[in-house]
C-alpha cells in the first residue's frame, strides 16, 4: 500500500536512488526502491514493537557482535563517541547500546514538534538505559557526570546550517555533512567508533564496532568527517536497501 498505492514520497526515492547510482539502470533502481519500501514498513512495525518489546526478545533480535570494543575504553574509565547513520533498524539499536556497554549511554536526538509523538519515542529508546538528550544540550552531556560515557550520533541527517556543515562526495553527490561528531571529538580528546548495523534476517540485526580514530587530536580537518561517511556509504553500496531513501537528505548546495 506505502508503495503501489500511496506512493509515499516515490519521486524522492527514486530521486536519490538515480543520483546516487548514476550507472544503474530504472529496471534496477526500481528493484531496490521496491525492497526499501519493504524493509521502511518493517522498521514502522518494528518501531511500534519497541513500545512494549521485553529485554529478552531485545537481546535476540539485536547482538552487538564485538561488545568488548567498547568496554576496552569503558574499563579505561575513557569515554567514547558511537557514530552511525539512519541504516537498517537504527531504533532497535538505540534500545539496546546500554545493555552491552560499561560506559553510561547518551543518545542525541532532535525533539519532534508532535509531543504525544516524541514522548513514545522517548520512553521506547530509552526504556533499557540509553540516556536521551536534546541536540541544545550536547555540549552539557560532554561535560556533566564522572562515569565513561558513550555518547551516540546519527551524523546522516540534513544539516540545518549547511555554512557550519562539512562538505563531503557521498553517493556521489556533493553532500553537507554534520560537523559536530568531529568537533566535539577534538574538543575533548574522545575516540570515535564506527557503528555498522546489518540486517541478518528479517526482524534481526546485528551491530559491529569499528575504530575511526583514538587520536581525534592529531587528525587533519575535516577527516574523522569524511572517514565516518566513507564507512557508512559502502555499507549502503553494499546493500542500498536498508538506507532511508525518503529522507530529502540533499537540500542544500555548496
Amino acid at each position: 500500500m506505502m508503495y503501489r498505492l500511496i506512493g509515499y514520497r516515490k519521486k524522492v526515492v527514486f530521486t536519490n536512488l538515480k543520483n546516487s547510482f548514476p550507472k544503474k539502470s530504472d529496471e534496477e533502481l526500481n528493484a531496490i526502491m521496491a525492497d526499501f519500501y519493504r524493509h521502511l514498513c518493517d522498521i514502522i512495525m518494528e518501531s511500534m514493537k519497541g513500545f512494549t518489546i521485553s529485554e529478552k526478545q531485545l537481546r535476540k533480535r539485536l547482538v552487538i557482535k564485538n561488545p568488548e570494543f567498547s568496554n576496552y575504553f569503558a574499563d579505561k574509565g575513557q569515554s567514547i563517541i558511537f557514530v552511525g547513520g539512519h541504516y537498517n533498524n537504527w531504533e532497535i539499536c538505540a534500545q539496546a547500546f546500554a545493555m552491552y556497554s560499561n560506559h553510561e549511554c547518551i543518545g542525541i536526538y532532535k525533539p519532534l514538534s508532535n509531543q504525544f509523538i516524541n514522548d513514545k519515542i522517548y520512553t521506547s529508546r530509552s526504556k533499557y538505559g540509553m540516556n536521551l538528550v536534546s541536540m541544545k544540550q550536547t555540549k552539557k552531556s560532554f561535560e556533566q557526570g564522572d562515569k565513561p560515557k558513550a555518547i551516540v550520533f546519527g551524523s546522516d541527517q540534513n544539516p540545518s546550517n549547511p555554512k557550519r556543515a562539512h562538505w563531503v562526495n557521498f553517493l556521489n553527490q556533493d553532500t553537507a555533512v554534520l560537523f559536530g561528531v568531529e568537533r566535539y571529538a577534538k574538543e575533548y580528546n574522545w575516540p570515535v567508533v564506527f557503528v555498522s548495523i546489518s540486517k541478518v534476517k528479517r526482524g534481526h540485526y546485528q551491530v559491529e564496532y569499528s575504530l575511526i580514530t583514538d587520536k581525534p587530536t592529531e587528525q587533519p580537518h575535516g577527516k574523522i568527517t569524511e572517514d565516518f561517511t566513507k564507512r557508512l556509504e559502502q555499507d549502503i553500496i553494499n546493500q542500498p536497501q536498508y538506507w532511508l531513501w525518503s529522507h530529502k537528505r540533499w537540500k542544500h548546495k555548496r
